[in-house]
């Protein structure tokens, strides 16, 4: 007796929601406990350290952190765009926006790279500070989910886009899924900006 889980399209009436969305929704979950554990590792650490200093001596720069928030907003609303544009058939824009994502996913890495690189040259490492111990951590790790969404988008641009042509309902249900993971990469980012470089 086989024990797989069929592919549906259409909501299951015992949960109202398709496997796809049920499993990225488990799958996030267990994202927030990561990052909730690290946030809360944080929390812990700042207050408990007796030489705390905030990002500011560190060089950190809140006019590229702003612009790398504006860069993941407007990648999370050409996301929603793109699948909006699956949904309403026209597969030419959905190409359209979903490109934009993937190149605001690299401006953004770009962005990061040059902070990395500016404390790098200044001496500065994870082990300088527990300030930046915690701001490798978090970043970095935030970094890794954005190029491996960014990844997945792009796959959902090129080749995998020949989904559309054979089954454009579970292609349009990946693109869902995966504009639900790359909502909570730009989260994480709204929650990073505020507690590593304002506070």
């Amino acid at each position: 007796m086989s024990m797989a889980i069929p592919y549906t399209v259409e909501p299951r009436p015992d949960t109202g929601l398709n496997n796809v969305k049920i499993g990225i929704w488990l799958f996030l979950a267990s994202e927030v406990m990561l990052f909730g554990g690290l946030f809360a590792g944080y929390i812990i650490l700042r207050v408990g350290s007796t030489d705390w200093q905030p990002g500011s001596a560190f060089g950190l720069s809140v006019p590229l952190a702003f612009t790398n928030t504006l860069v993941l907003i407007t990648s999370s609303v050409t996301m929603v765009m793109a699948w909006a544009s699956l949904i309403r058939k026209d597969f030419s824009k959905y190409r359209l926006y979903m490109g934009i994502t993937v190149l605001c996913g690299l401006g953004f890495m770009v962005i990061k790279y040059i902070e990395y690189t500016s404390k790098f040259s200044h001496g500065y490492y994870p082990s300088t500070h527990i300030f930046l111990a915690l701001y490798f951590t978090l970043t970095g790790l935030h970094g890794i989910h954005v190029i491996a969404g960014m990844g997945y988008n792009a796959y959902l641009w090129g080749p995998g886009a020949k989904m559309w042509e054979t089954a454009p309902e579970q292609f349009t249900n990946r693109v869902e899924a995966s504009g639900l993971f790359w909502h909570f990469v730009d989260l994480v980012w709204i929650f990073l900006f505020p507690v590593l470089y304002l506070l």
